[in-house]
């Protein structure tokens, strides 16, 4: 008996042509900007605005702004620093990982998950400036030669290997994010005149599209692809042994780096959603960001959603077989206690309970459902963050000193900071920039668009 396999529904749908990419993928970067751009841009500046008057109101005054006290000195700014790293994963895995398994579905989606990574990374770096309460002196983190005396960073304590962690995939993100644009500023170069020739020429640094350049580009490619996936596991791996490292009861776990990790893959896929669905209605790209692409990433949110879940559960189990008061207490506390309930409660919804949705493939396929539950896991995930931090901490070793703690306006407005430069430098991106990776998905055209009618 023969079998036929189905075939596999196209990832670029409307019978797209070479030509068609070109023009509507250019379209946007050489258009001048339409009103729900200019919209979105001028929200995302005056929340910039406010957030740097915090920020800057931190630096001057010092962090005794932020609602921190003698027992919580960790509190909003690390949970949003481990936020953010944690959504820069996902442009990494979508554009590393994802190429060196030839998966064809990503090539739509990468270039806005890599500027995603670039982006959430400046984001996070901001909180640990701000943390250190003199930024001038941020540099002191690095192992640099100094006249100092004896000065030196401890390179026994896994802050510093944060930085090393951070800034190594930091550089390798924006190579590999470069280096995957230039053929694109090579196309919108031929087509500009004016100043726009010359700026889109300088940053295509000469390519002429020739086989040799396409053979070296194709290299260079996979070279930071291989890269750049170890990057991902040790990037958050390394954040999460700032915590695993103590002796704080809830921290101290070998579970950590795998939890954090594929809580990581969780929250950016998830970001990656909601910045592609936003996308995708703003420029007009419905042919290009289509439902399979969402169907995909949703497979991998619930999967990734499941392992959390099953974290969430074996951190339990660890703290009832260790027999350790101090760590039954600890997650007895977070769920049922008096203080941080609420926010645990709401963890557990919106990781656990609400992407077991994705199982239907009705909600899977949904664009309506796929944007509120993309925003309610990134809700999620930051609550996580909390959880683990804040309610550690609150009940240490000695009860004299349990504390509660509520975040000041200062705390709210650096957070918001760094949302106004999230959005403003990818609506930037997104404007000068061809958000679609137009040559690699040229070289899909063949195999995944639907044959055009030519009736």
């Amino acid at each position: 008996m023969q079998v036929t396999s189905p075939v596999r529904p196209p990832l670029v749908t409307g019978g797209k042509t070479v030509s068609d990419v070109t023009q509507d993928i250019s379209r946007h970067v050489e258009n001048k900007p339409t009103k729900l751009w200019i919209m979105a841009f001028t929200l995302s500046v005056i929340t910039l605005c406010y957030g740097s008057y915090c920020l800057w109101t931190t630096w001057y005054e010092g962090i005794g702004m932020w609602g921190l006290n003698k027992t919580i000195g960790w509190a909003w700014d690390i949970t949003n620093f481990v936020w953010w790293v944690g959504i820069g994963h996902a442009g990494t895995l979508i554009s590393a990982i994802l190429l060196l398994f030839r998966q064809k579905w990503r090539t739509s989606i990468n270039r806005a998950a890599e500027a995603m990574t670039i982006f959430a990374v400046i984001c996070a770096a901001s909180f640990i400036v701000a943390h250190m309460g003199r930024p001038w002196l941020a540099y002191w983190a690095l192992p640099l030669p100094n006249a100092f005396g004896s000065l030196w960073v401890n390179f026994n304590s896994p802050l510093v290997w944060d930085v090393f962690a951070i800034s190594t995939y930091f550089t390798v993100s924006l190579v590999f994010w470069y280096i995957g644009l230039v053929p694109d500023f090579a196309t919108i170069r031929e087509r500009a005149t004016g100043v726009r020739r010359v700026a889109y020429g300088a940053l295509s640094l000469g390519w002429d599209g020739s086989a040799k350049a396409w053979q070296r580009y194709e290299a260079v490619s996979l070279v930071l692809a291989g890269c750049s996936t170890p990057l991902v596991l040790s990037v958050h791996t390394i954040v999460s042994m700032d915590f695993a490292t103590s002796v704080i009861p809830g921290w101290h776990a070998t579970i950590f780096p795998p939890y954090f990790v594929a809580g990581a893959i969780f929250s950016g896929f998830a970001m990656v959603l909601t910045l592609m669905l936003i996308t995708r209605v703003v420029f007009r790209l419905e042919d290009y960001i289509t439902v399979e692409h969402m169907e995909s990433m949703n497979k991998v949110i619930v999967l990734t959603g499941s392992i959390v879940g099953i974290a969430y559960l074996s951190e339990f189990f660890i703290a009832w077989y260790s027999h350790v008061p101090y760590e039954s207490y600890t997650f007895i506390n977070r769920a049922f206690g008096d203080d941080y309930w609420w926010a645990y409660w709401s963890m557990m919804t919106c990781n656990v309970i609400s992407p077991q949705l994705f199982w239907f493939r009705t909600v899977r396929r949904s664009i309506a459902w796929t944007f509120l539950l993309s925003i309610v896991v990134n809700i999620g995930m930051w609550f996580e963050r909390f959880v683990i931090i804040a309610t550690s901490l609150s009940r240490d070793f000695i009860p004299s000193s349990w504390a509660y703690f509520s975040p000041t306006l200062y705390d709210i407005g650096d957070y918001l900071f760094t949302f106004g430069l999230f959005f403003t430098l990818f609506l930037l991106f997104a404007k000068f920039f061809p958000v679609v990776n137009m040559a690699e998905v040229k070289a899909i055209i063949k195999s995944s668009s639907a044959k055009k009618d030519t009736k």
